[in-house]
């Protein structure tokens, strides 16, 4: 009888396990891929429009016209997922104006090289006419119900995915094609460190209440794997002097983490596990960028300040 207790209690206790292990192996496999076709469709856009060459007088004006596309389809997804999970607590983002907003301001560092425009002007502009536009879908369509806090979420959805975001094709444009990459793969390798070793051998909730499975082993795990893949970017390109690496590094884990529990927030709020079910072994688009939403801000301020 105690036999038989023993192996209902190791069997239980062994399936997790090789869900986990297959979970981990599935977010690793389509990681690496997304990771090298994104890398590859970046230096594709450089190719075009010159960044890759030696010499500076091929540089165009306009820069990264792929990867704006590129963001303003990712944001148009991750728009759509935080207006599913908005509707499962009865909230409303007011579309199209909020899609269309978030989409004008995450490709704010494009347009105004493209009509030589003052980027501050544009971007003032872009917010006004949203905001106003949010206001008028409201009233077509509730009137005075709801007005604020359908108005409170779709502005939030506009600042969240779209000012955050744009400043990820603002370190491509103004920094370069390696600062850029560097901060991607940076964020994104600590995204793989805090999962493989919060698999592995996390123990110590990081933050129970917004998202139990996170550990502190995961966040130094994120923190390791960052640094390493900085030091590496330093060493072969010369963005940055080695001894900024693990600086560099340790914000984007951290940064990235803190990130990514606002988007945990989020979920936990709508009582959903994912944002979506796009991306196997991941969850939705939501779930892919959120880590780079608020550490690109900073990132961009360290290339400005070491350039």
């Amino acid at each position: 009888r105690e036999g038989s207790r023993s192996r209902g209690g190791f069997l239980p206790l062994a399936f997790a396990f090789q869900q986990a292990e297959t979970m981990l192996k599935h977010r690793l496999i389509f990681g690496a891929l997304m990771t090298v076709l994104f890398s590859g469709l970046v230096l594709l856009d450089g190719w075009f429009d010159g960044s890759l060459t030696a010499s500076a007088a091929d540089d165009r004006h306009v820069r990264a016209t792929l990867l704006m596309v590129l963001v303003a389809g990712v944001v148009s997804l991750g728009g759509w997922e935080l207006t599913k999970l908005a509707a499962s607590r009865g909230l409303v983002v007011l579309n199209p104006a909020c899609t269309i907003g978030l989409i004008l301001l995450a490709t704010a560092w494009y347009w105004p090289r493209v009509f030589s425009v003052p980027q501050g002007i544009y971007l003032s502009v872009a917010t006004a006419l949203t905001l106003a536009g949010i206001v008028l879908c409201q009233h077509i369509r509730f009137g005075v119900n709801g007005a604020l806090v359908n108005c409170g979420i779709s502005s939030f959805c506009l600042l969240y995915l779209g000012l955050l975001g744009s400043f990820i094709l603002g370190i491509r444009i103004d920094r370069g094609l390696w600062p850029f990459l560097a901060f991607v793969l940076v964020v994104k390798s600590s995204d793989i460190g805090a999962y493989t070793l919060g698999k592995l051998c996390g123990r110590h909730k990081l933050a129970p209440r917004v998202s139990p499975g996170k550990t502190w082993e995961g966040l130094a795990g994120a923190v390791v794997f960052a640094v390493v893949v900085s030091f590496a970017f330093a060493w072969l390109s010369g963005i940055m002097r080695v001894w900024l690496t693990p600086v560099f590094g340790a914000a984007m884990a951290v940064i990235g983490q803190l990130s990514d529990l606002v988007e945990s927030m989020l979920k936990r709020d709508a009582q959903q596990k994912d944002s979506s079910n796009r991306v196997p072994g991941f969850g939705g688009i939501l779930d892919v960028i959120d880590s780079p939403l608020f550490a690109a801000p900073v990132a961009y301020l360290f290339f400005a300040a070491v350039a």
